[in-house]
């Protein structure tokens, strides 16, 4: 008798919780407004660099820094990391820029390429009115051996 009460009562225990919907989320890429990064590095020194980005509504989460390497080894394509609550109802004022910092460390010596994304052109449409190109700024930064 006891192993059945006792299975009832884990029964009701389990059936009684339920998973119901979980959220959802719409992954977005921000454009780095501002950064400051150094312009002389050297190789396997540690250094920071800020970023600035502007979240369009208060509804807009930071998850991370993208940081895309390229082939080379020497290009690394930056981008802001956001997210939205999928059904969310996002009203209000824009929030103030917010500033993220990373540290980057060389490996290579050599001249190392930053693509900061810059968002979309929103002049370049295909035929779905889908923007087709995004936008970044490049900058190089030479970075030298050891002494």
């Amino acid at each position: 008798m006891k192993k059945i009460a006792l299975l009832l009562v884990l029964m009701t225990t389990f059936l009684s919780c339920s998973v119901g919907d979980t959220d959802t989320y719409t992954p977005h890429f921000l454009a780095v407004e501002t950064y400051t990064i150094p312009e002389n590095l050297v190789v396997n020194q540690s250094y920071t660099i800020s970023l600035t980005y502007q979240k369009p509504t208060a509804c807009y989460n930071f998850r991370d820094v993208y940081i895309g390497g390229g082939t080379d080894g020497l290009t690394n394509t930056i981008a802001i990391y956001t997210d939205t609550k999928d059904g969310e109802n996002c009203t209000g004022s824009i929030p103030s820029p917010s500033t993220v910092s990373i540290v980057f460390t060389p490996t290579k010596v050599g001249t190392y390429t930053f693509k900061f994304y810059k968002g979309a052109d929103e002049d370049d449409e295909d035929d779905d009115g889908n923007t087709t190109e995004d936008l970044y700024e490049d900058v190089q930064v030479v970075v030298a051996a050891a002494s």
